[in-house]
């Protein structure tokens, strides 16, 4: 039986959460996968300005075995999108895993899907899990349940085939690693706040503040 798995897809999606998890599933047996939109009438440019084309919106997609909402710039509208966290909750009530990649979680988390539920996002965002009742988890893919949340970005790569494990079995799980040569050796020891230098870490924060600030702006509103 064919696994249909969705991502959602949105104006400025950070796109390698996306296409990270994206090419783990694609590699797997049996699975047809489905970028959703509202609207097919134009390609979606992500935060980095590549395009992305919809396959499908929310109103045809069929019941999907797997939910995921990638995170990124983007997310800051869809905390407030009736459209998309009305298709979230609508397909959550019967997935077999709802699932998220970096601050995708905070969507999920909008939607009403966190409350009470362990759960991980990029650490410039962990903190916020608790606005939606979620138990932050400082772990790069943390289980619960049947939700599925995956830290930021990269991380997305190890939730993928952390998920895979349990749609095919592990052999074919690590077999589609072993394809893809999945084997980080990053050149520098700094992918994590406790391991960045301040400076570093000053930096990075720096430039994720516009988002942060308006984030916190929506999360303000949604709580008054």
């Amino acid at each position: 039986m064919t696994l249909e798995i969705g991502f959602l897809l949105f104006p400025d999606v950070q796109q390698l959460d996306l296409t990270g998890p994206y090419e783990v599933f694609a590699s797997l047996p049996g699975t047809r996968l489905h970028l959703v939109t509202e609207s097919l009438l134009a390609p979606v440019r992500a935060s980095t300005g590549l395009l992305l084309t919809p396959t499908i919106t929310y109103g045809d997609c069929p019941a999907l075995d797997v939910i995921c909402v990638p995170g990124g710039v983007g997310v800051n509208a869809l905390l407030t999108d009736a459209p998309a966290l009305t298709f979230l909750r609508d397909q959550a009530a019967g997935a077999r895993f709802v699932t998220s990649v970096c601050t995708g979680a905070l969507v999920l988390g909008a939607a009403g899907l966190l409350r009470g539920r362990r759960a991980t996002t990029h650490w410039a965002a962990h903190d916020l899990l608790a606005a939606f009742g979620a138990i932050p988890v400082a772990e790069r893919v943390v289980r619960d349940g049947n939700l599925v949340t995956g830290g930021g970005v990269t991380a997305g790569i190890d939730f993928a085939l952390t998920l895979a494990a349990e749609l095919v079995g592990p052999v074919e799980a690590q077999t589609v690693g072993l394809t893809l040569e999945y084997a980080p050796a990053p050149p520098f020891g700094s992918g994590r706040p406790e391991q960045a230098s301040a400076a570093v870490l000053a930096a990075a924060r720096a430039r994720l503040a516009p988002s942060r600030r308006a984030r916190e702006a929506i999360l303000a509103e949604i709580a008054g």
